[in-house]
């Protein structure tokens, strides 16, 4: 007997010991999805289902931890990471080609039937579903753009009362309009019991001839029955369906899973999709015909997403405004007329206080901090802040980001007043003491400064020269230790660094390290924290003979001297334009596109009231008192507006593009809002 209730025992825990220890509650809406969902749970055990009736409902569930993930569309993704669910998505669907995160929203209709989008006025449609992305938030968005959509905002009446007198008649499940609900065949419900939802619904809604336009994905219509549809151009045309990449009217992020804030829950997610065999994750024909249960069936593979990233740098800003306009609700912290000026570091806070001051709030300044420019990018994009003057190194990854450059800084005051001069540009130089020995073929082993990690002059233009010699991305093979604000405390690249004045904000890439940003960096090379200084020209003139910082007092210009790849020895610093690592454009001001033309114009009155001839000496923008170059460079004379049809691109010109490419080898040092905006290219094109 006691054999056999060992026998039992042991039974019992090799039966444990095998299940699995840890479950993935995966959120399905419909019974179909949850026959899929208890299949996959079959194939894989460490899989479990929670049934709710909704995608709301899904949502409630994973924030209450109920549950753990679902896979939702761009306008879903978007509402549940608002503050009443916390979810982020961490895994993107890939359609087609390797690394296509990214899909097309289309309008299809059938072919001959003698219309044009501009046309849609009085048609029946078919959507996906309110709030879906290429369903209901593109299209809306774009008629509502285009002014074919006549709406006042929801003080009048409400975007689906609007919507619905738009169109004859439609479908589009989740609607609380009845009239949107009247082509619908089951209960007009966001769940697969409505027959029309989602893209293949609301495709057969098109081909049982119950509506006469059908907002889908570009990957909707099946390959045998392209022939007999066509695909419906912002410009009035039409294509065939294959032609979506010309004739769409959007190119949005693909779907993605989400779950809770917890890294350690994201790791695990993404492990045990992976650890899936002997099942079809992307396929659906098993299930009396259904389409996209639980994943898209187009998708081809699962991608995971960088750390951190959340539903404002997932989606983009060109998504977030599509997204706004079919809100037309204006609910700020602050007035609309406001900017809201990023600052970062408590010296760059005081002088915006003093800005804001002498407003006088007309217009209001209100000045946002962030512990950094990357964070002030962030806060543009999630619309907590307005704007803030960055180096072309911050251009260029706040441009990977959907943001704009505006307006741009120019160093020559006879170029003020010229109608239509460009902003100034500068040269990146690498500065030495006189007499030290250091030329650029002997920088091995040596101590150097850096304005900041990613900057410009301070590190994007040296750092390239020195790869594309190299072709090594640890540069801690050629200098022994350096100061570079923003790299790991615990690196040699921070090892010079000195923090403030009480040793605190080490390496921290704002004001607050004294030897951040250009005179830092020449702080780092004259008090003998480095022997070779990464900066802008004209920063040994500004800090050297009378009236200069207390660091620098006794120093001259001609106790340094440039060194280049170019020239075996040293030469004067007056000597930059023979000698530098590259000419590189001025700084420049950045927001997100929807904004642009009320920054540009702010900006033009507060420089005519505060700039260097204005009419108001109560604040000076272009002077800085308790440190150097705070919201703008000092040596700044004027701003003059970029052209709306210049972007980043174009700002920073070829060179720079390529050396930023040849450094972007060096993936250790592109940052992470750089690598979560470039995951997928849908904010950028």
């Amino acid at each position: 007997m006691k054999l056999l209730l060992l026998a039992a025992l042991l039974g019992c825990l090799a039966a444990a010991s095998a299940a699995p220890t840890r479950e993935l509650r995966w959120c399905v809406t419909s019974e179909t999805e949850l026959r899929k969902c208890s299949d996959l749970a079959a194939a894989a055990p460490v899989f479990a289902c929670v049934r709710r009736n909704s995608i709301l409902d899904c949502m409630r569930a994973i924030h209450a931890r109920e549950a753990d993930a679902i896979t939702l569309d761009g306008g879903d993704i978007y509402q549940a990471g608002l503050d009443d669910y916390g979810l982020h998505p961490i895994i993107a669907e890939e359609y087609q080609s390797a690394s296509e995160t990214c899909y097309y929203a289309v309008a299809v209709v059938k072919k001959g039937s003698g219309f044009g989008f501009q046309d849609l006025q009085g048609k029946k449609s078919c959507h996906t579903g309110v709030g879906k992305s290429a369903g209901w938030n593109i299209p809306i968005g774009t008629l509502l753009s285009k002014e074919l959509i006549k709406w006042k905002g929801s003080d009048d009446i409400s975007l689906e009362e609007a919507v619905s007198n738009f169109f004859l008649e439609s479908c589009a499940p989740g609607a609380t309009v009845s009239k949107l609900c009247n082509l619908c065949k089951g209960d007009c419900s966001k769940t697969h019991s409505e027959p029309y939802y989602n893209y293949d619904g609301a495709f057969k809604c098109l081909t049982e001839n119950k509506g006469e336009v059908a907002f889908v994905k570009h990957l909707t219509v099946p390959e045998s029955e392209k022939e007999n549809y066509e695909l419906l151009c912002k410009d009035n045309s039409r294509a065939p369906i294959d032609n979506y990449a010309n004739c769409n009217l959007a190119r949005v992020p693909a779907h993605a899973v989400v779950t809770r804030k917890d890294q350690d829950m994201a790791d695990f997610i993404w492990t045990s999709l992976n650890s899936v065999e002997n099942f079809n994750l992307f396929s659906s024909e098993a299930y009396a015909g259904a389409k996209n249960l639980m994943f898209k069936d187009s998708t081809k593979k699962l991608v995971q997403l960088p750390p951190n990233t959340d539903h404002f740098v997932y989606l983009g800003p060109t998504y977030i405004t599509i997204l706004n306009s079919l809100k037309k609700v204006n609910i700020p912290s602050t007035p609309s007329n406001a900017l809201k000026w990023c600052v970062v570091g408590s010296n760059e806070a005081t002088k915006c206080d003093s800005w804001s001051d002498a407003a006088n709030n007309d217009p209001e300044i209100v000045c946002t901090k962030a512990h950094s420019f990357e964070e002030c990018l962030k806060k543009i994009m999630r619309e907590e802040a307005d704007a803030v003057t960055v180096d072309g190194g911050e251009v260029y990854t706040a441009g990977k980001c959907g943001l704009v450059p505006v307006m741009v800084e120019q160093y020559d005051q006879e170029q003020c007043s010229s109608t239509g001069a460009p902003g100034s540009s500068y040269y990146a130089v690498a500065v030495v003491k006189k007499d030290s020995g250091v030329t650029w073929n002997t920088l091995k082993g040596r101590k150097s400064c850096h304005t900041g990690l990613g900057r410009n002059a301070g590190w994007n233009i040296p750092m390239g020269r020195l790869f594309e010699i190299t072709q090594d991305c640890n540069f801690t093979k050629v200098f022994s230790s350096s100061c570079a604000p923003g790299a790991d405390t615990n690196s040699p690249l921070c090892a010079q660094c000195a923090g403030n004045a009480d040793s605190m904000f080490k390496c921290k890439a704002s004001s607050e390290e004294r030897y951040y940003g250009y005179a830092g960096a020449f702080r780092c090379l004259v008090e003998g924290a480095g022997d070779v200084a990464f900066i802008k020209h004209t920063i040994v003139e500004e800090n050297t003979g009378a009236n200069v910082p207390d660091w620098a007092k006794g120093s001259k210009s001609s106790d340094f001297q440039l060194i280049c790849p170019e020239m075996e020895q040293p030469v004067p610093v007056t000597e930059f334009s023979s000698c530098n690592l590259a000419r590189v454009s001025a700084h420049a001001v950045v927001t997100r596109p929807e904004t642009r033309d009320r920054v540009v114009n702010l900006l033009k009155d507060q420089q005519e009231k505060f700039g260097l001839n204005g009419t108001d000496d109560s604040f000076k923008m272009f002077e800085s008192d308790s440190a150097k170059n705070l919201l703008f460079k000092d040596s700044t004379k004027c701003l003059k507006e970029i052209p709306a049809t210049t972007d980043y691109e174009g700002f920073l010109g070829k060179e720079y593009m390529k050396v930023m490419s040849s450094l972007r080898h060096c993936q250790e040092f592109t940052s992470d809002l750089e690598k979560m905006c470039t995951f997928h290219s849908c904010q950028t094109h």
